[in-house]
């Protein structure tokens, strides 16, 4: 393997593909006695460049399978006669950028080598900003059809070695990280291709193949239904949310904080379970006009928007409920009752719900009753906002965090390994890491630094988001929080001068805009 060292970069070739030719295996003879010193110097500059990367022909073009090419330049292995770009640049050992084509090579198995599994998912991540999905399996496959040489009907099973269940292991992880990807038929149909080839050439592949498929199948079926479920009740939640007065109160349908927090961490933890890894990727992709690739054409959920829905309409909730009590009395007892539902969030790790909680305690309607708040035991408050202080880039909140981590990591007991996150905070970071993901490097490479950072706070996120639930559910509670009335903004601000009249200009002007807005409604 040729090599060279430049200010600390290893800068790698691809190798041979397993399938070389007879002029290849002459010069490998020919480099047998010099193996003991090619050994010493590679080991010397690093370990990683020892593996063996995919290697295709040059202008494989005409030999492109049906189907796998693609409307656009930046979705294709570079087919042209010039002679490409096909180094990986490593430092310290670590993969750190690369052209497109060098890093979808390295993705593809053959006999002898296997991509790890942390470059998968970092690769299938992030790579979205450059190839779509359908586009990029339609590489796979052809990459696969020219070193394998699969359109070949006198191939066997043993001429292939360990080539077919490497890639039913690869097809199969893809699927178990990034389900959502396979909605697509353009996808299914590749994967039916190369399953179909390799079951035909190693038969006892079956079982795994019918494994996957069904695992898969699962998976999006209960996306499905959930997707279903979540219409139903925002159909409702639509109907709940209304201008005037007529809201049940929450401590008659749940008088427990503690109760109450549990079954709000049911709600979270359920949301987050179908959020896909790529959401965040595709989220972004959507806000950034410099992406590669078209979002829309990506696009098969709505996960991650429905979650952060929740999140608003918690913090509405939350409102509602102390605005539309007009006795003092009764006002000062939510108050209490959310600051203790609150404090009990923090107590589980669920901050995302707290930090709604507490969004909807500051809301102007709310904060603005004085009177109210002047009878309040606030101090449990004061020291939860403390918590959540956005002062320093949140800098309380990430310490806490990285202590619920911790507590995670080491729990044998499920109600220890809950981790809600504040979700909104999350995006933020992922915004800017995504940011560095789509930008290229000078040379034109892909700055797989970033793509690793990336899928180092997206494997967090996943591993958060694995966590069941240990508290007993009261369907009727969780219910009433996703479906229950809220009032609207200007229904919020009418209740909350309903409940304490306009002290100043301001408030007065505000208040007979409202009531005119509402008299014209």
């Amino acid at each position: 393997m040729r090599q060279s060292s430049i200010g600390g970069n290893v800068i790698i070739p691809p190798a041979p593909t397993s399938s070389s030719s007879s002029s290849s295996s002459c010069s490998n003879a020919t480099a047998k006695n010099n193996s003991s010193t090619a050994a010493t110097a590679l080991a010397a500059v690093s370990s990683v460049i020892t593996k063996s990367l995919p290697q295709t022909p040059k202008s494989p073009g005409s030999m492109g399978v049906e189907g796998s090419t693609s409307s656009s330049s930046s979705e294709t292995v570079d087919d042209s006669g010039s002679e490409p770009d096909n180094s990986l640049v490593f430092q310290d050992n670590n993969l750190v950028s690369g052209p497109l084509d060098a890093l979808l090579q390295h993705l593809v198995p053959t006999a002898e080598y296997y991509p790890d599994r942390t470059y998968i998912f970092a690769f299938l991540l992030s790579s979205r900003l450059y190839i779509k999905p359908h586009a990029l399996l339609a590489q796979v496959v052809r990459l696969c059809m020219l070193q394998q040489n699969l359109a070949d009907q006198k191939l066997t099973k043993e001429m292939l070695g360990r080539f077919c269940p490497h890639m039913v292991q690869l097809l199969s992880e893809w699927m178990e990280t990034f389900p959502y990807d396979f909605r697509d038929e353009r996808v299914m149909q590749h994967v039916r291709q190369l399953t179909q080839r390799c079951v035909a050439l190693d038969p006892s592949l079956r079982r795994d193949v019918s494994q996957m498929l069904h695992n898969l199948l699962h998976r999006l079926t209960a996306l499905e239904k959930y997707e279903e479920f979540l219409e139903k009740i925002n159909t409702e939640a639509s109907a709940a949310l209304i201008d005037t007065l007529n809201v049940c109160d929450v401590t008659e349908v749940c008088s427990s904080p503690l109760i109450l927090s549990q079954q709000l961490t049911h709600i979270e933890l359920e949301r987050l379970s179908f959020i896909g890894p790529e959401e965040f990727v595709q989220a972004f992709a959507k806000e950034n006009p410099n992406v590669e690739t078209s979002f829309k054409d990506m696009k098969k959920t709505r996960n991650l928007e429905s979650y952060i829905q929740w999140f608003n309409r918690l913090s509405y909730f939350v409102a509602t409920q102390v605005c539309s009590n007009v006795k003092k009395k009764q006002r000062i007892k939510v108050i209490e009752y959310w600051i203790e539902v609150a404090r009990e969030c923090f107590n589980i790790g669920n901050f995302n719900s707290l930090m709604a909680i507490i969004a909807g305690l500051n809301m102007s309607p709310v904060s603005r009753l004085k009177k109210t708040w002047h009878k309040v035991q606030s101090a449990k408050f004061s020291i939860l906002e403390h918590q959540m202080d956005p002062s320093s880039n949140f800098s309380s909140y990430r310490s806490t965090l990285k202590a619920a981590m911790w507590r995670s990591a080491g729990a044998k007991d499920e109600r220890q390994r809950i981790v809600v996150p504040f979700f909104s905070l999350l995006v933020k970071d992922l915004y800017f890491l995504n940011e560095g993901c789509a930008n290229r490097l000078p040379n034109g490479h892909i700055n797989f630094e970033k793509f690793w950072q990336l899928a180092k706070q997206v494997t967090e996120f996943m591993t958060w988001k694995q966590v069941t639930c240990p508290f007993e559910k009261h369907p009727k509670v969780i219910h009433y929080l996703q479906t229950g009335t809220i009032l609207s903004e200007n229904g919020i601000a009418l209740s909350s001068f309903d409940c304490e009249p306009p002290e100043n200009s301001h408030e007065k002007e505000r208040f007979k805009a409202l009531k005119l807005a509402a008299i014209h409604a």
